[in-house]
């Protein structure tokens, strides 16, 4: 029970890895704040929370907009009186497309996402978190944020984005007891993957054939990441940018 006592807020928590993230922490004794953009994937997350004796609230907010991410966070002010950990983990895929193919529009909705959406969890997180002495934020980017697919223009290039903008932030509130972190899971069995499977199976079986670990991460161990950096046992621990991925980005 490292969290008992602790607030911790997961955006994306509808499913996959932020679910496992937002259950995590709540079987660790954290009241868990689940945010998503889906009503109903954010209350599946609490209702699991719930069922499992732990404490969850949803809070539906698209993290694209500095209005709904500043009232998701007065509303955990509000609620809880606190913010101890943060795990911005909203993000979209977007569309498969190179450079020359990719419209303005795409690229402005995967950055708005991926990127603006963690700048924005950030922006009015940090306040709070400076007033009561402290705090762990971890933000997800991706294997993509380190190495590269030439067909992934916006979202590559959002993933690596999240990480000079994990990296500043840390360097700036490092004095200010605050610990911020990039995760970079590799090829998890998530929704997107289930529907991958079905829809291009050739595409799946070869990310699989190209995991050197032999099998995709379950959502849970990404979340042991997760909750590993928000704890204690990582107090020297800021500014890293840690992948989870099996040897994908090794090879």
């Amino acid at each position: 029970m490292q969290f008992k006592g602790k607030v911790a807020l997961v955006t994306g928590a509808g499913s996959g890895i932020g679910r496992a993230s937002a259950v995590a922490f709540a079987a660790q004794g954290a009241k868990v704040v689940v945010s998503d953009i889906s009503e109903e994937g954010g209350i599946e997350t609490v209702t699991a929370i719930d069922k499992a004796g732990g404490e969850a609230i949803f809070v539906k907010t698209d993290v694209s907009k500095p209005p709904e991410v500043e009232a998701l966070i007065n509303a955990i002010i509000k609620k809880y009186g606190r913010l101890d950990c943060a795990h911005n983990n909203a993000g979209i895929t977007g569309n498969s497309t190179k450079v020359a193919d990719c419209s303005f529009e795409e690229w402005n909705r995967v950055m708005g996402v991926n990127l603006t959406g963690i700048f924005l969890c950030m922006k009015y997180e940090i306040p709070r978190m400076i007033k009561q002495g402290g705090g762990a934020i971890v933000n997800t980017s991706s294997t993509m944020g380190v190495v590269a697919h030439g067909d992934s223009a916006a979202y590559v290039s959002s993933k690596h984005a999240v990480i000079g903008l994990t990296r500043s932030a840390a360097l700036a509130y490092v004095r200010d007891n605050i610990r911020i972190n990039a995760l970079c899971p590799g090829n998890t069995e998530t929704p997107i993957f289930d529907n991958l499977k079905k829809n291009m199976p050739a595409v799946f079986e070869g990310l699989l054939l190209a995991t050197p670990i032999g099998r995709f991460a379950q959502p849970n161990e990404i979340a042991n990441a997760v909750l590993w950096l928000c704890s204690d046992a990582a107090s020297y621990c800021t500014g890293h940018a840690m992948v989870v991925d099996g040897c994908y980005t090794i090879q």
